[in-house]
């Protein structure tokens, strides 16, 4: 058991191997950063909060895999689902696989940031609802800052 088992954080191994692996986290508020080797990394988040990781791998002949997960970091004995690289797992909010779905989550990344926010303080439904039209293959609805507006006003009510 390590530091941050004890301390109910969730960690996630970033590896960085030039044109072969690639793990990063394309947002949230990690608590830790710790330098394994020189390539790779261990980044902790506390529960509740949410993150984005993309895995990306390749072999001589192109592009392996290409993933990207929203995860919601879970209390310690709390239900997860397990993710590669992320111990002990967390709630998947967003699951895809594929550079056309991955590019897809990146787009609304950027649009979400756009207005100002920040990815991972956003409405985690809208995550899964992204998710469920991704896999269905039909046009999301673009987060706004009235669905923002909304989600921190219903997060108020239930505090």
């Amino acid at each position: 058991m390590d530091a941050s088992d004890a301390l109910g954080l969730t960690t996630v191994e970033l590896t960085f191997i030039e044109k072969r692996v690639e793990h990063w986290i394309r947002f949230g508020q990690p608590v830790s950063d710790k330098v394994l080797d020189k390539r790779r990394r261990l980044v902790a988040f506390t529960p509740g909060s949410v993150f984005g990781f993309i895995r990306w791998t390749a072999n001589d002949y192109g592009t392996v895999v290409s993933c990207f997960d929203v995860v919601r970091a879970v209390e310690a004995g709390a239900a997860f689902q397990t993710v590669p690289f992320v111990r002990p797992g967390g709630e998947l909010l967003l699951d895809v696989s594929g550079w056309p779905k991955v590019r897809r989550v990146l787009e609304e990344i950027d649009a979400i940031e756009e207005l100002g926010l920040h990815p991972a303080e956003i409405c985690p439904d809208h995550w899964c609802v992204l998710n469920g039209r991704i896999a269905a293959n039909v046009a999301s609805r673009p987060y706004t800052r009235a669905m923002h507006k909304a989600w921190l006003a219903r997060k108020r009510l239930a505090s």
